[in-house]
């Protein structure tokens, strides 16, 4: 059906809509997301069932309304008919007479028609003027909507060259002749150059004899006809008095169009370009944007005054920054600016960015550019003035070395930026930081394995969480490695100018934990590591890393907080057999990897109560050090926490300062812990006094925590083979007993675990089993438990993830079928859209919504009590998944293929999450069902590290 404009602005509006691209619009990739979109056509003028416009306005308003519709970018569409100036409806049902015939040398003849008659004449001058735009790429518009109650402009513009069209249109919905038309026309300022006028028409009235309805042929009003120009220069026009040139900005070049004859019923057409020094700047700034696509190729123009490092491809600039430097040119969040002294750039009537580096402004223009929304305050701060455009570059050549190159590159590119008109800015700005963007992302990926560099996109994208993390700061995190090691990097202190070691570090995750002394933890770095440093192929810093915590090992243990090593918190159990098992894969994956165990590790507490020695002081093999770990447990671990009390810890109780872990001679498995400390992963401890919780662990898991009976059986599985082949020095570990030395073989310890590990750890499906100690606690059959031998015993029934990750590092001690029933059970109960639930939803303190700013008198919630008893977290859907995959394999093809279906369909919600997010990113955690959880880290590490995992294994 017929759209019928009802007013001006109504049309203005309509040209607004289906005009194609806004003007300045963004360049769109080649592959880009479905966007609601309004279809391109427009059809408007009048249908059968329309009574016609003359009817209801006057016969001088056809002209101007079919301009205004001919300057959409659209197909357009008339009616026989309007052009004729016919003043009635034309029945489609009751009509029987003839249109008119076309005769060019017809004298006003009846029944025939030419140029003489309506508006046909500006009709083919307008159409051709359509057909043009539409042919050599005018394709964003924009409307004026109404620069007077009855005027209205229309821009088309040209992307590539920024040529312009303006139409004006002065409307005549009421007839001149008997309404009252005002004849100062407001000036009109027209950003450019005026080239020429492409064309001036009005409608005038001739004498005629009046209009009377022909009884053989459909006609139209005879006392109207057109007057036109086309291709005139500006001096030559009767519409305009005169046409003035300003200044607007730096670069804004306006030219003020004062009319003498813009009367009702008439319209102008402008060719404009931009002002000659602009032009040439968008040339050239195309000229060097070729590199990126060739896209801009089309009105690109030499450059014959470039700055000396335009004169090499970025590519080149790029291709010389190190991972640890694409941290700084790409990421850090506003912590890790603030310890350099920055901070991330603030959009005013918006939000700070989410990076400093450039995937802060990637995020929020990947946003901008499907939608175009040209109105959003990032492209308003960046038409208002230079200052985000400055930021990008200043604060990378504050950097100096190969950060500063590229900041020199991009300044040195937004000269030509800021010489532009201020609406060009934001498409510009984008096409520049998208073409750096993308290469910069290319210079990594070149640095990784080759995993990373044959993988999938969302390989690839995961791989980036690697760069993400993995920083030096000014601040150095990890404690110096032995100065006898020969390929540390060193930098020059900018204060002290001294040499000093910046080892890159892993932050666990952002914001939250990201910087000075929150920023590493032993845990957390251990579990990510594989993921993020090992499979993606950085080697040399993943060695850094191993070899820096070990230097803090001190009790047998690795520290939870690492604290630069001087504000170490020894108070987890699991730390430890984390980094044992990242030594192990090290050895696995990395060429040669079994060279680290002869790496010298400097032990900045060689005995348990030194006070922190500088680097070189005491240096160890890392076999030592291993064989240290080990040994401590076996002997039993038991010490106070230094400076015990509310300074390194409000909340905790007196007895949960004491620290105890060891083995158990019997079983061989690893325990520890009381009811008062929390020692693995699970580590909420209790805040709310209104509550009655604070102090009190909401999962002590003391006794034998599952996941590390099973890193410890992996470790000592390693190091009896390792013996074996000579590659380690130690058959056991020797302890005193009654007065005399002990050995406990590795080939012993392992058997004791495997022995004992299902009799003790498996929850039989037959409730009469021997080995059950405590049947009434039983809730769930045919699963693992969570731990074995826990002071509050009905704990070690609860159904929870960890036993998964047992499975992945130690399958050897579960029965494949007794396995698969146990996963599918976990898969039932426990698995979310993006992680795993902490806790089984039918236990009675399950709950699945963390909310750590609530304060209430609910034990089980107060002060985010429930964090392990329900939320789901992301990385134990990791150890899942690999479960799946490995005994899924052992049970036959048909499973195994099913299994694989299902872990990508997993990991495909993990895909959008992460191109969803404005962090670019995994979180910590999300809350139950997969909504989400404002008090989890928007990206996390051994989140992103686990997916990769799981990835790598397929």
């Amino acid at each position: 059906e017929a759209m019928t404009a009802y007013n001006s602005h109504e049309e203005g509006r309509l040209v607004y809509r289906f005009g194609g691209e806004p003007v300045g619009s963004f360049v769109q990739p080649r592959l880009r997301p479905l966007m609601p979109a309004i279809a391109h056509a427009l059809f408007m003028d009048i249908t059968h069932d329309n009574e016609c416009p003359i009817q209801h306005r006057s016969a001088y308003d056809a002209l101007p309304s079919a301009m205004i519709v001919s300057m959409a970018c659209c197909a357009t569409g008339s009616t026989k008919g309007y052009d004729e100036l016919v003043p009635h409806q034309i029945s489609v049902v009751s009509e029987e007479r003839f249109y008119a015939k076309w005769n060019p040398a017809a004298q006003l003849t009846r029944g025939e028609v030419n140029f003489q008659t309506g508006i046909l004449a500006g009709r083919l001058a307008i159409n051709r003027l359509h057909q043009e735009l539409g042919a050599k790429g005018f394709n964003q518009a924009r409307s004026e909507d109404q620069v007077d109650e009855d005027i209205v402009a229309v821009t088309r513009h040209c992307p590539n060259t920024h040529q312009s069209v303006v139409a004006v249109s002065r409307t005549a919905f009421r007839d001149p002749k008997t309404s009252f038309y005002s004849k100062e026309v407001p000036e009109m300022c027209i950003p450019g150059k005026i080239e020429e006028v492409v064309l001036e028409a009005r409608t005038i009235e001739r004498s005629a004899s009046p209009y009377k309805k022909d009884e053989r042929f459909i006609n139209g009003l005879p006392n109207f006809t057109m007057e036109l120009r086309e291709h005139i220069q500006i001096k030559d026009s009767k519409i305009i008095k005169q046409a003035g040139t300003a200044i607007k900005g730096p670069n804004e070049f306006v030219q003020e169009i004062e009319f003498e004859k813009l009367t009702p019923g008439s319209v102008i057409v402008f060719r404009v370009s931009l002002d000659p020094k602009a032009q040439e700047a968008v040339g050239v700034l195309r000229n060097h944007l070729i590199q990126f696509s060739p896209h801009f190729k089309s009105g690109s123009l030499p450059d014959d005054h470039s700055a000396p490092i335009l004169k090499t491809l970025f590519s080149s600039i790029a291709s010389k920054l190190t991972l640890a430097d694409l941290n700084q040119v790409l990421y850090r969040c506003e912590a890790e600016e603030q310890e350099d002294g920055g901070g991330c750039y603030n959009i005013p009537n918006w939000s700070p960015l989410k990076y400093a580096g450039l995937q802060g402004l990637m995020s929020v223009m990947a946003d901008i550019r499907p939608k175009n929304d040209l109105g959003h305050p990032f492209c308003d701060n960046l038409r208002s003035g230079d200052w985000m455009i400055d930021y990008v570059s200043n604060r990378l050549i504050s950097r100096a070395g190969a950060c500063a190159e590229v900041g020199k590159w991009l300044k040195a590119m937004f000269v030509y930026l800021k010489r532009i008109p201020r609406y060009l800015i934001p498409c510009y700005f984008d096409a520049i930081l998208v073409g750096a963007y993308t290469t910069l992302l290319d210079v990594g990926w070149h640095q990784m394995s080759s995993f990373v560099q044959n993988g999938s996109t969302f390989v690839k994208h995961l791989s980036l969480g690697s760069i993400q993390m993995c920083g030096i700061g000014r601040y150095s995190c990890l404690p110096n490695l032995s100065p006898s090691l020969h390929d540390v990097p060193y930098r020059l202190n900018e204060i002290t100018n001294e040499k000093e070691q910046c080892c890159v570090s892993l932050a666990a995750g952002l914001p939250h934990f990201s910087s000075g002394i929150f920023r590493s933890w032993g845990r957390d770095t251990f579990i990510a590591l594989r993921g993020l440093m090992l499979v993606t192929g950085r080697y040399l810093e993943a060695r850094n890393i191993i070899l820096a915590f070990g230097g803090t090992l001190r009790h047998g243990l690795i520290p939870n907080l690492l604290g630069q090593g001087t504000h170490a918190r020894y108070n987890c159990r699991d730390a430890v057999w984390w980094w044992l098992q990242c030594i192990q894969d090290y050895c696995k994956i990395v060429p040669n990897g079994l060279d680290i165990l002869r790496c010298p590790v400097s032990r900045m507490y060689p005995r348990d109560d030194s006070s922190p020695q500088p680097a070189g002081t005491m240096d160890q093999p890392l076999y030592e050090v291993i064989q240290e770990a080990m040994q401590r447990h076996m002997e039993g671990i038991n010490f106070r926490e230094r400076n015990a009390g509310p300074q390194i810890d409000q909340n905790m109780r007196d007895e949960g300062f004491n620290v105890t872990a060891g083995v158990d001679r019997e079983t061989g498995f690893v325990y520890g812990g009381n009811r008062f400390n929390c020692g693995t992963w699970m580590d909420k401890m209790g805040e709310s006094d209104r509550a009655r919780n604070r102090g009190i662990p909401a999962t002590p898991r003391d006794g034998s925590a599952v996941e590390i009976v099973g890193l410890c059986k992996s470790a000592v599985r390693w190091l009896l083979d390792l013996s074996g082949k000579n590659l380690f020095p130690f058959r056991g570990v020797t302890v005193k007993r009654h007065g005399k030395e002990e050995t406990i073989t590795y080939d012993e310890w392992n058997r004791k675990i495997q022995g004992h590990f299902e009799r003790l750890f498996f929850v039989s499906e037959n409730p009469a089993d021997p080995n059950e100690k405590h049947p009434n606690l039983v809730h769930k059959r045919g699963i693992y438990k969570d731990s074995y031998g826990a002071s509050s015993p009905w704990c070690d029934y609860q159904l929870r993830p960890n036993f998964t990750i047992a499975m992945v590092v130690a399958p050897e001690l579960f029965t494949p079928e007794r396995a698969w029933k146990a996963l599918q059970i976990a898969e039932e109960k426990l698995l979310g859209p993006l992680g795993m639930k902490t806790l089984d939803p039918d236990d009675m303190v399950y709950c699945g919504v963390y909310d750590n700013a609530l304060d209430n008198d609910n034990y089980n919630v107060a002060r985010g009590f429930n964090y392990h008893q329900g939320p789901e977290w992301l990385w134990p859907i990791g150890y899942f998944l690999r479960a799946k995959l490995y005994f899924s394999k052992l049970i036959g093809p048909e499973i195994y293929a099913k299994t694989v279906v299902m872990i990508k369909n997993v990991l495909s919600r993990h895909y959008v999450h992460l191109e969803r997010s404005s962090w670019k990113g995994l979180p910590e955690l999300t809350n139950e069902n997969g909504q989400y959880c404002p008090f989890s880290c928007e990206t996390q590490a051994w989140s992103i590290g686990v997916i990769l995992e799981i990835l790598y294994d397929l």
